[in-house]
């Protein structure tokens, strides 16, 4: 995002100029515009070709006639402002209002920052007075976010995906109910499962020096850090830039042509790898080093069922339409992908999953991804 005063016009070059021709079109309801963004985004994501976010909030001024004045004044002096090729619309009813700009590829974006800026701000100045000008704030949102900079692994800008943080009404109440899903069955589990949970720490301490559980800060739904649980399942004090370099390049799809086994076969996981207990082995192939994480879900910073939480070396390492999986639900303990094949799906398979995961989701696909996980454990299809 970048943030720019409306008071530092500056002169473009004349070519970027024709960016910005006069047009006129009706402006969008929130809902259409934010339908537009989401389409836009889908497409950046495979072409690459990034747009820009525009968005002028009217702030909170003293009365509504007052708001609705200034809100007027921006509207027009906007219409005026962009190509016919922009797309404007309301990005929050009464108090935001969103430009879309497209077709930027080969332009430096500085330049393109220059540009708008001082055409959107001059315009401005002619048709608000300066005490409704002072209301007025401009955003600028980038995608790809990383445009022009290197991937520094930090998540995604929430205000470029409007469609997966403002949920439906439908959606809201099938939130509430895998909310209760996911507090009553970790509870019920950990429970249940109290006597073995002992037996796991008995044996971990038993077997190898270290504490019993494994934490580390893994990336849940928007970008939101939490400490992860699981068993430990490898000695203390490892080098983890193995398993970096091995997600980096699984991500990139090297490792599936650079297998890590020895054994002339692509995998997904690292296997034979000397930094896990024997014990760890055991737990590893039958998944019950996962069980830890039931107290994340009764946190709230997991749910039952959702895509596998990512670390932040693992964020750095992601294609822009991979990202869209830390920010459509919770991460969860299992997923779709996990009773298909587990770890012998191949990455972008996988990411594909969580996101089909992520638009189709309901108690009920929740309720079937748990009963198929135990036939999956059992199987060990991929694990190691």
């Amino acid at each position: 995002m970048t943030l720019l005063r409306m008071d530092k016009a500056s002169n473009p070059a004349d070519p970027l100029l024709e960016w910005l021709s006069i047009g006129t079109r009706e402006v969008l309801n929130e809902g259409t515009f934010k339908r537009m963004i989401a389409v836009e985004r889908k497409r950046t994501e495979r072409s690459r070709e990034p747009f820009l976010l525009m968005l002028l909030e009217a702030g909170n001024p003293q009365g509504s006639e007052k708001n609705g004045k200034v809100l007027d004044s921006m509207l027009s002096a906007l219409l005026v402002s962009i190509r016919e090729t922009d797309v404007i619309g309301w990005y929050k009813d009464g108090t935001t209002v969103g430009v879309m700009f497209t077709g930027l590829a080969g332009n430096d974006k500085n330049s393109i920052l220059s540009v708008i800026l001082s055409k959107v701000s001059t315009t401005l100045k002619a048709q608000l007075t300066s005490d409704h000008l002072s209301q007025v704030s401009i955003s600028f949102h980038f995608f790809p976010d990383d445009w022009g900079h290197d991937n520094s692994g930090r998540p995604s800008n929430p205000s470029l995906y409007p469609d997966l943080l403002s949920p439906d009404k439908r959606r809201c109440v099938l939130l509430r109910i895998k909310q209760v899903m996911d507090v009553a069955g970790s509870a019920l589990i950990l429970i249940l499962c109290t006597p073995l949970l002992l037996v796991i720490a008995v044996a971990i301490k038993a077997s190898s020096k270290g504490p019993v559980l494994f934490r580390q800060q893994r990336v849940g739904q928007y970008g939101q850090s939490f400490t992860f649980l699981k068993f430990r399942s490898m000695h203390t004090n490892n080098d983890h830039s193995v398993h970096k370099e091995y997600v980096t390049k699984l991500i990139a799809g090297e490792a599936e042509h650079k297998p890590f086994n020895g054994n002339g076969e692509g995998v997904y996981k690292l296997t034979n790898d000397t930094r896990v207990t024997r014990v760890g082995k055991f737990l590893r192939r039958t998944s019950l080093d996962e069980l830890p994480q039931l107290v994340n879900v009764l946190k709230g910073d997991m749910s039952l069922v959702g895509p596998r939480p990512a670390i932040p070396y693992e964020l750095a390492a992601y294609q822009t339409w991979h990202r869209r999986r830390v920010l459509g639900v919770k991460p969860g303990i299992t997923g779709l992908w996990q009773v298909n094949g587990r770890s012998s799906v191949k990455f972008d398979e996988m990411v594909r999953l969580d996101l089909r995961y992520a638009t189709s989701w309901s108690p009920w696909l929740d309720f079937k991804i748990l009963m198929l996980t135990p036939r999956a454990v059992i199987k060990g299809a991929g694990a190691c």
